[in-house]
């Protein structure tokens, strides 16, 4: 399918202060990890591919192309570089999944019989509720 190690090598990695508690710590250590990969310029993936995960990723890509995926779950930054990397990994192979076609189906005649069937029963139940036309 495609080569993750040249993948992995084509990625671009930031380490930024992390928000939340942790008091002194987070002043002063840069523990959150930015992931940053360039789809149209990748050269790991075909056309084709381009295209689908263009598709698949558009609501996670920026207006050039830009996955960007950040994690700060642990206090370490390697910690954070390995589940940043896991997560990028699970997100493209998502986005190269091609969609199964839909095969377009049928309503049963049957159903449709029994639907009717009980729609006409319905309608006979609230008929019978009403009081008797004297003329």
């Amino acid at each position: 399918m495609f080569d993750e190690g040249l993948l992995i090598n084509e990625l671009a990695f930031k380490a930024i202060r992390s928000s939340g508690s942790g008091g002194q710590h987070v002043n002063k250590v840069s523990s959150k990890m930015v992931l940053n990969f360039d789809l149209t310029n990748s050269q790991v993936f075909s056309e084709e591919q381009k295209t689908l995960m263009f598709k698949n990723l558009a609501n996670r890509l920026t207006a050039d192309g830009i996955l960007i995926l950040q994690c700060d779950e642990s206090r370490s930054q390697h910690k954070n570089k390995e589940l940043v990397i896991k997560r990028f990994l699970e997100l493209i192979h998502q986005g190269l999944m091609v969609p199964k076609k839909r095969k377009p189906t049928k309503i049963p005649k049957a159903v449709k019989l029994k639907r009717l069937s009980k729609k006409k029963q319905q309608a006979d139940k609230k008929a019978n509720r009403k009081p008797p036309e004297i003329t």
